[in-house]
């Protein structure tokens, strides 16, 4: 496969997905826009923090390193269309949960992470599987490594999450 062919399709796949994502929650903002307007539990646990900012630093911190080393100073182009793809995804990630939480409050804001996350996975694995015969990228293989585990543990967090999102009650006699 041709260069432009790789970059074109990285940028047609992206694409394609949001696309559908933005389509599936629009669709399903719609159908429950009756419901009760959706705001974030409150007081925020402590360990929030801890978990949003490690995420933060880890979700951006090592892909713009690579990004800037591999892509620019070292002039691999398919490393640099690989992590602004993942940058582009990332940003219109929290563009969709701004504007489903704070511009028009709704439930589906819930589900943005759950529709972006897995695409996010699959980017990244992509991006090991179009590095994995160059040795001399073993650095950006293993910030991709790094960047899957950390989104599948976030992933995992969202989901623990859930019934605190959804408010549900606890028993006291559990």
């Amino acid at each position: 496969m041709t260069s432009f062919n790789t970059h074109f399709n990285i940028f047609l796949e992206n694409a394609i997905f949001f696309v559908l994502a933005t389509s599936f929650l629009g669709i399903v903002g719609w159908a429950w826009r009756k419901a009760k307007p959706y705001s974030l539990p409150t007081p925020l646990p402590g360990w929030f923090k801890i978990w949003f900012g490690s995420v933060q630093i880890l979700g951006i911190l090592p892909p713009l390193g690579a990004m800037l080393v591999w892509g620019i100073w070292k002039d691999y182009p398919l490393v640099l269309t690989v992590f602004v793809s993942y940058f582009l995804m990332l940003g219109l990630q929290v563009i969709s949960e701004y504007l489903t939480l704070r511009q028009f409050p709704s439930v589906v804001w819930v589900m943005v992470p759950y529709l972006y996350l897995p695409y996010r996975f699959y980017q990244l694995y992509e991006g090991l599987n179009l590095f994995n015969s160059e040795p001399e990228l073993f650095w950006v293989k293993t910030v991709l490594i790094l960047e899957i585990v950390v989104w599948i543990i976030n992933y995992g967090l969202d989901l623990a999450q859930l019934p605190r999102l959804f408010r549900w009650e606890i028993s006291e006699n559990q």
